[in-house]
């Protein structure tokens, strides 16, 4: 069951508040939590209590209701669902250019208000949805490292969500051997000719796989490429650098540089970053 809608009332009129607090108390889903007899107090309102909901009125002294919300959105403040409630039908244009999600005259009838609820609990189920996909998307993405937006692309055309399984180990034939490289304990991976060096703490392994098959194999929220011929493990990267000439270069925490191309330069800082 959804808990009630935190909702405020905004009008410098009493007898307007009270009534419409009269008959919103009616609809058990709708929590007054402040009532505001200008701008200014709605603003704050809205900063300390981060309501669902704003009943607002358009004409007021001070601040008006289309400044009151520029106002919200300029400090950085959660804007609530507003429903304009006006005496004047001259402002509906604007209002729903301002997003608003109804425009009520006043003096509201309990149908129209009714009706005007309606749509405010459609709005929020709706973003309850949008919270719990988005919510269930990274689920999916960080359990099986798959990208986030494809995931979502994938949904919204309807497709099967493709799952990628990653190698937890890296298994490097050596002559007549056969030794089990964790992946977590990759530095890196340059190559070198048809074959691909995988560099640990301890030892340097030859691999004979292309760039491209390791790319696939190896998680990329654990590996980042650098460049076209090297793979870097994000946990193992040190410092990210720049060169006076323009050019880059990692330091990995054994000490060791590695030279980072411009077209890969800007998801290595991201990397970096993350």
């Amino acid at each position: 069951m959804n808990k009630a809608l935190s909702t405020i009332i905004v009008d410098d009129e009493p007898l307007a508040r009270k009534g419409l607090a009269v008959r919103l108390a009616e609809h058990k889903d709708i929590n007054i939590i402040a009532q505001c007899s200008n701008g200014r107090e709605a603003i704050e309102a809205v900063r300390i209590h981060q309501p669902d909901l704003m009943f607002l009125d358009i004409q007021m002294p001070g601040l008006n209701g289309f400044e009151v919300m520029q106002s919200i959105i300029d400090q950085n403040l959660t804007l609530p669902m507003v429903v304009f409630v006006t005496a004047f039908d001259q402002y509906a244009l604007q209002a729903f250019e301002v997003h608003a999600q109804d425009y009520l005259l006043k003096p509201a009838d309990e149908e129209r208000l009714s009706q005007s609820l309606d749509k405010i609990r459609e709005k929020r189920q709706s973003q309850q949805n949008a919270e719990h996909k988005s919510k269930l998307v990274r689920l999916v993405s960080n359990v099986t490292g798959n990208d986030y937006h494809t995931i979502l692309k994938e949904l919204e055309s309807d497709l099967p969500v493709s799952i990628t399984s990653y190698s937890d180990v890296l298994a490097i034939k050596d002559g007549g051997e056969v030794s089990r490289v964790p992946t977590k304990d990759i530095l890196w991976i340059d190559a070198a000719g048809d074959y691909m060096c995988v560099h640990t703490e301890e030892n340097t392994h030859i691999l004979r796989k292309t760039m491209k098959q390791l790319e696939e194999l190896l998680d990329p929220k654990l590996f980042v490429r650098s460049h076209r011929s090297t793979i870097v493990n994000k946990h193992y990267i040190g410092k990210f650098c720049s060169q006076l000439n323009g050019e880059y270069f990692l330091v990995m925490s054994n000490g060791k540089e590695l030279k980072v191309s411009r077209s890969y330069k800007d998801k290595v800082k991201q990397a970096v970053n993350e």
